[in-house]
């Protein structure tokens, strides 16, 4: 794989010329990569009979040049052509002057030629022309043009070329034809592999080698498409089974380039790791992230710590990487520092700036897997190709990081552990830490503890933001004022600030007011408290109005805040909160996080709190303050899941609200609030588990289930699941325990962790719920779900019979289709097949009466299932990619995924091995399907089908790894695999 990828040469018949051009208002157009085929404009033209259009593509495929009728005859009949050849030839080309355009089949002394056609008229010379861009393109270096010429190209192939001609000119031609489409698809797919698309690249090769198991050069790319996505043992499993394959077809081995691609395997090559040519994705994907805060233009001192870092920054070129940990107390000014070098190192970093406030001081970290994906979001990687894990997000990142130059800073760690998954391990690469413990167990880390700045530094700092002049007359004033701020550079510049941007005040007025114990007191000096007396400075001059939203606004959790929550918070109108949020980023008390959305520092946050517990009035409003915010989060979301779920009846089952929520006209505006809202809803919840806003806790979860069920926030909602569990077990709250609990099965079962799943269940059902139909209904059809899942068949049965009643008695018409859904999979495992298929098709036609394509969707999937098991495949095909369409506009790739696995089994049911294993590739590729256990089911599929193809190394590498998966969760399948990779299965 060294080098750039040649494209094939451009086939061309012998004498070849282009023909002339003419005009006409509908032009003649033919195919011959496929059924020989003619249009005039868009109206299809009648072609006649298999000999007929055999005459027609002889004549096309020679594009210009005269055949004469000798040639014609053996072309068509070959060396045994009927008594009268002659007369049927002339009968058929007057046939074909007849429907073609006047003057376009010419005779010519006894022969034939098609004349006049324009350029593009024959679907054969416009892939000939793409073929030759791509080559000038791929010449150029511009590989992403010429992948995406070259796919064009190969688009035009509609199936076999000429297929249904007869003739031996026509097989002849149909063997050039399809070895040059495979030329030019081999090259398309090594480009793809120079770029980087190796996961992608896998599926399509997998059907390719099973279409062409002897054709090597597929089966090279395909042992290397696998080694670049992780998956080593099945790549030396392809090599294995290409060479039993060569030994039993043709008596051969390999071809050297295939041993050689085997042995650097083996010893894995670190060549082979990434592609020799650098990706070039469509400028929407080739980003150059430079997320990095801005400097402040004032920034003063630290010269010495400034040269250190630079020093460091400097050796990352030739180093794995430079990591530089920054430690002090809040407000000793390490963010500014590290901003100031990493802006300074930005030229040494090309490849871009990451940055993240990783939220360490406060109670709520940010959580590494998090960061990653917002990393991995900024340097180009689509939604859909970020994994679940933290592991596998870390292992994603170090490898698109790879081969690129990027500094990563990473500001207020909490500890190493919160870094280290965080760092880039790539060489040229390099890392900012800013933290207030000292990361001595931060293997590699250059340490650096930033003290408090020297007497000179500090008033350096305070006469630039001052001004020269002021500062001047009042020397010995100054000095006091940086004093008293303890010569912590976050204390002076917001004390600087003050004076400056009030010129009545001389220096001394503020020196006497730092003077003041009772305003900043002896914690000046000490840890946070010194970040406290400071913002105190702040916060006392603020107007009544802001010093009201400061308090209130701090007390609520999240990443930050949007102007429509906050005015829920104050209650206020929009346009008056805006304003409000706007002149507290004036005094730096808040941040813009992005346009209409704000956020604390997390040290001004608790000082926020503090203050709202000391100043706020009556002692009430806090609790009413965060009781509005509760209130328009879950008036919100459920007015978006009752758009999502048309007539489901948790609306009407949920805690009331006093204060009012967004409205939306517009669905996909609905789903843009709920996902950008994700973190803000969950935090609220878990914000809310006290007695007067438990239930209200729970009804926002509930009706933010979409976060998990789509597999968006699937962790962050388990958390909040799980913390709304135990505030009610601790609260004595029967009816939100067993919410929490149901929401905990669903998402167990989501993840594939039946035995959690079954335990939340049962409890959920244990407790009582005669007040809460949502419970009543939910918990038992999420415990039949889980019997079904591990075999439990009559109890399934009758826990799902049990939930339809119950979803029926609630009058919940989606919730009652459910239950025929998952009742129709049940009666398929007992052999009830008719009864199946009539359960779901109820189903259905609830979901196609309520108008809900996402919910009709999860029935066309569980009536494909059911037209599976009764062998109607086609009829199962046609439900599933209905569904699957769906599914991918409406943001489900966990339901993509799992789609694209039944299609997979449809497949493998109906014989088609190679399409089962191109849809098994594409649901592995989405890492979207429900955790390890839907990942070992995806894999056993993809064993079975390539022992179909003849692949049965790369079979037992796929099983043996199902397998690991299975023995790990304790997973009834493990047996099956065990007996799939016993020696008798195989």
């Amino acid at each position: 794989m060294d080098g750039v990828p040649q494209v094939p040469e451009v086939p061309r018949v012998p004498e070849q010329r282009r023909p002339d051009s003419s005009t006409g208002s509908a032009a003649l157009r033919f195919g011959v990569l496929g059924p020989v085929r003619a249009w005039r404009g868009e109206e299809p033209l009648t072609t006649g009979s298999p000999q007929q259009r055999a005459l027609l593509a002889a004549l096309l495929l020679r594009e210009g040049r005269t055949a004469t009728a000798a040639e014609l005859i053996d072309a068509l009949w070959g060396e045994e052509p009927p008594s009268q050849a002659l007369a049927a030839l002339r009968t058929y080309a007057s046939r074909l002057r007849k429907v073609l355009d006047p003057g376009v089949l010419a005779s010519e002394s006894g022969g034939y030629a098609i004349r006049g056609l324009s350029d593009g008229a024959l679907d054969l010379t416009v892939v000939q022309d793409l073929a030759t861009e791509a080559e000038k393109a791929k010449n150029a270096g511009d590989l992403c043009h010429a992948r995406d010429v070259l796919g064009r190209a190969l688009a035009l192939w509609d199936g076999e070329a000429l297929a249904g001609v007869p003739g031996p000119y026509a097989e002849a031609q149909r063997v050039r034809l399809e070895e040059w489409r495979l030329q030019l698809l081999e090259s398309r797919l090594d480009m793809d592999l120079e770029q980087g698309c190796h996961a992608e690249a896998v599926s399509e090769l997998t059907a390719l080698t099973a279409a062409h198991p002897l054709r090597e050069r597929l089966r090279e790319l395909l042992m290397l498409a696998l080694y670049r996505s992780g998956r080593q043992a099945e790549a030396l499993a392809v090599y294995a089974d290409t060479r039993r394959l060569l030994a039993d077809e043709l008596g051969v081995d390999p071809r050297p380039g295939l041993k050689e691609l085997q042995q650097r395997i083996l010893q894995a090559d670190p060549d082979l790791v990434e592609p020799s040519a650098p990706k070039a994705e469509p400028a929407a994907a080739a980003v150059r992230p430079a997320q990095l805060p801005a400097t402040v233009p004032d920034f003063t001192g630290r010269a010495s710590f400034v040269s250190e870092l630079g020093e460091v920054l400097a050796s990352a070129e030739g180093r794995v990487m430079a990591v530089s940990a920054l430690a002090g107390i809040g407000g000793v000014g390490k963010t500014t520092l590290a901003v100031h070098v990493a802006h300074q190192a930005r030229s040494a970093f090309p490849d871009g700036q990451l940055y993240v406030d990783l939220q360490g001081a406060g109670s709520r970290a940010a959580e590494p897997e998090t960061v990653l994906g917002a990393f991995l979001r900024a340097l180009g990687t689509a939604d859909s190709a970020i994994p679940d894990s933290l592991e596998e997000r870390a292992a994603l990142y170090r490898s698109v990081l790879d081969g690129r130059r990027v500094l990563v800073l990473l500001d207020n760690a909490r500890d190493a552990a919160q870094v280290r998954p965080l760092l880039p391990g790539t060489e040229g690469c390099a890392a900012l830490v800013t933290s207030r413990v000292r990361m001595v167990d931060l293997a590699g880390a250059h340490l650096i503890d930033l003290d408090v700045m020297s007497p000179d530094e500090a008033l350096s700092l305070f006469t630039k933001i001052v001004g020269e002049e002021r500062v001047a007359s009042e020397r010995e004033a100054a000095l006091d004022v940086v004093a008293a701020c303890g010569f912590l550079p976050l204390a002076i510049r917001i004390a600087a600030s003050r004076l400056a941007a009030r010129r009545t005040w001389t220096v001394s007025v503020l020196a006497a007011k730092l003077a003041d114990e009772r305003r900043r007191l002896d914690e000046l000096q000490a840890g946070d408290l010194a970040v406290k007396a400071t913002f105190e400075l702040g916060y006392g001059q603020l107007e009544p109005a802001q010093a009201r939203a400061f308090r209130l606004l701090g007390l609520a959790d999240g990443p930050d805040m949007s102007v429509a929550a906050a005015a829920a918070v104050l209650d206020l109108p929009v346009e008056d909160t805006e304003d409000v949020l706007e002149s507290l980023v004036d005094t730096s008390l808040l941040e813009s996080a992005a346009p209409g959305r704000y956020r604390y520092h997390d040290l001004v946050r608790l000082y926020a709190r503090a203050c709202a517990e000391r100043d706020e009035q009556p002692p009430g409003e806090r609790e009413a303050a965060l009781s509005r915010l509760l209130d328009f989060y879950l008036a919100t979301a459920a007015g978006v899941y009752a758009i999502e779920r048309p007539a489901d009846r948790l609306v009407d089952h949920i805690a009331t609200t006093i204060h009012e929520g967004l409205a939306f006209d517009i669905r996909e505006s609905a789903l843009d609030w709920l996902f950008a809202e994700a973190g803000c809803l969950l935090a609220c919840v878990q914000h809310s588990l006290r007695v007067p806003t438990l239930r209200r806790a729970a009804s926002l979860l509930l009706v933010a289930k979409d976060l998990s069920e789509s597999g968006a926030s699937s962790l962050a909602y388990e958390r909040a699941a799980t913390a709304l569990c135990q505030a009610a077990q601790e609260l004595g709250d029967a009816h939100v325990e067993a919410q929490a609990r149901t929401a905990l099965a669903q998402v167990h079962v989501r993840a594939g962790r039946f035995e959690e799943a079954g335990i939340e269940a049962s409890k959920a059902m244990a407790l009582d719920s005669s007040e809460d139909p949502w419970s009543k209904c939910n918990a038992p059809l999420e415990r039949g779900v889980i019997a079904f899942y591990q075999s439990e068949l009559e109890d399934a049965d009758t826990y799902l019979s049990i939930a339809l009643d119950n979803f029926r008695e609630d009058a919940n018409a989606p919730g009652e289709a459910s239950a025929l859904c998952n009742l129709s999979r049940v009666h398929l495992a007992l052999g009830k097949t008719s009864t199946a298929i009539s359960l779901v098709e109820q189903g259905i036609e609830i979901y196609d009466s309520l108008g809900s394509a996402l919910r009709l969707a999860n029935g066309r999937y569980a009536l494909g299932l059911a037209l599976t098991v009764a062998a109607r495949y086609d009829e199962a095909l046609e439900q599933l990619t209905a569904a699957l369409a769906v599914f991918r506009e409406n943001r489900q790739p966990l339901w993509a995924g799992v789609t694209h696995f039944r299609i997979a089994e449809v497949h493998l049911a109906a014989n088609r091995p190679p399409l089962a294993a191109a849809h098994a590739e594409q649901a592995i590729a989405l890492r979207g399907i429900g955790g390890e256990w839907r990942r070992g089911t995806v894999l056993t599929v993809l064993g079975k089908a390539l022992l179909m193809l003849g692949q049965p190394d790369r079979a037992h590498a796929c099983w043996r790894e199902a397998l690991t998966i299975y023995e790990t969760l304790g997973s009834a399948e493990a047996t099956e695999v065990r007996a799939l990779l016993s020696p008798v299965a195989s």
